[in-house]
């Protein structure tokens, strides 16, 4: 007896509408439990879903770029109900008499259905896939593709070590690792490809200088170091300093704060600065953009990440359309999502889809630094710890709130120029706040 089992995209966590990127099974090829037959990617990560049945593969209901969530049907599969019937143990009499609920469930066979194979030629069926290209390419996502590019890497000197060989970007960071630290020089005094020129990381016995203890970092670091690496290293980097005079915009905010007091919503600077970053960004649209190859994308929406300290490691939430949003709504918003940072259970989409991004010293201290941008955005500001400072003004000395600032901003998209009169326009703003409403 033949059934027809629809499958369904299982638990993919919060991810939804998520790219299809690979199929790796046809229309008529046989199948096994467990086998992969499609690959989809969120904006972190590649997800594999495998059959949950055996059998012959009758249709496939998605195609390369659809977009599939929990539940979203795949594909229909043919199985023989004879071998699956006898999976569970524990229900003998649901197999004893399987005829009833077969009925109504399964749909008309086609006139050419292939003859069911007996277990033993299933295997030869197994490696069976799509070539991933006419060429033979390395076996990897999209997403992987960019990421070795951006690195400089060629995917034909990696090893995979996903199924079929399919190479993962945890793949391409290793590589990249072992280069720079097992490259050695060659005859002519340079290094071996594919960083010449780099002296080998130095290996040393620190246990030998005096006591040492090995502690592994978390995962988030691991994520974000090799991120900030390869940002640091692809980006060309350049800070603007400059100090906002906030004096009267911290009187404005204590008396709020004291005015919303039983409310429970603190306003904090941080919020203050996102309101004004929105304004910023629809000032100067370089800066509210990405690069892609050759050309420059302009979004016309201002999604805003701010750097959020965790037991972990910094991650970075993301507030939506903080242009239409008030200062209070920000503020409530922080308050939540760096909570849920802090517990651990941020979504990837609240983390993903910002424009730009704050990262603020000011609850810890420190003036300036040079903040590294969190690609494929093109700045972030930093923000130092406010300081009280004498001023002439007026020809009287006189006491400013001043609030230290770094703009770090890719060359490649901005110039010094509208790198200097940002920053102005942000530390007007932030001076005056009124200047929002105009």
């Amino acid at each position: 007896m033949k059934k027809v089992h629809e499958v369904l995209v299982p638990d993919i966590g919060d991810a939804k509408d998520v790219g299809v990127i690979e199929i790796l099974v046809q229309v008529g090829e046989t199948v096994v439990e467990g086998q992969t037959l499609i690959i989809v990617e969120t904006d972190k990560a590649s997800m594999e879903i495998p059959s949950p049945h055996a059998g012959i593969l009758q249709s496939l209901v998605v195609k390369l770029d659809d977009k599939v969530s929990e539940g979203s049907p795949i594909a229909f599969i043919e199985a023989d109900q004879s071998a699956p019937a006898s999976s569970s143990p524990s229900e003998p009499a649901q197999s004893a008499a399987p005829e009833p609920p077969v009925a109504p469930i399964a749909p008309v066979a086609p006139p050419a259905a292939e003859p069911v194979e007996p277990p033993a030629q299933l295997k030869p069926t197994v490696p069976v896939a799509i070539p991933d290209s006419p060429t033979q390419l390395p076996l990897a996502s999209p997403s992987v593709r960019k990421f070795s590019r951006e690195l400089g890497v060629s995917l034909e000197a990696i090893q995979g070590s996903g199924p079929r060989s399919r190479i993962t970007k945890e793949d391409v960071s290793a590589h990249v690792k072992r280069a720079l630290t097992t490259q050695t020089p060659s005859a002519s005094g340079t290094a071996t490809q594919p960083l010449a020129g780099l002296l080998p990381w130095p290996v040393v016995d620190f246990a030998k200088y005096g006591p040492v203890e090995s502690k592994p970092l978390s995962r988030i670091k691991k994520i974000s170091g090799a991120n900030l690496h390869r940002n640091w290293v692809m980006i060309p980097h350049v800070t603007n300093h400059d100090d906002a005079d906030i004096t009267q915009l911290e009187r404005f905010r204590i008396q709020v704060n004291k005015e919303k007091a039983e409310g429970g919503v603190k306003i904090t600077l941080l919020a203050l600065l996102m309101k004004a970053c929105a304004s910023a960004l629809k000032k100067f649209p370089e800066f509210n953009a990405s690069l892609n190859g050759d050309e420059l994308i302009l979004k016309r929406y201002f999604h805003i990440g701010f750097a959020a300290d965790t037991p972990e490691g910094l991650v970075v939430p993301v507030i939506r359309d903080v242009d239409q949003k008030g200062v209070l709504t920000i503020a409530q918003e922080m308050s939540e999502l760096a909570a849920k940072a802090r517990a651990g259970k941020l979504s990837v989409a609240e983390m993903t889809g910002g424009c730009f991004s704050i990262s603020s010293l000011g609850g810890i201290g420190g003036t300036y630094f040079t903040p590294i941008i969190n690609a494929p955005e093109v700045a972030i500001l930093g923000v130092g710890k406010s300081v009280e400072r004498l001023a002439l003004e007026d020809g009287q000395v006189v006491a400013r709130n001043l609030l230290p600032l770094s703009l770090s901003w890719d060359h490649r998209v901005i110039d010094g120029a509208t790198a200097g009169r940002f920053n102005a326009y942000l530390c007007t703003v932030l001076a005056d706040y009124r200047r929002l409403v105009l």
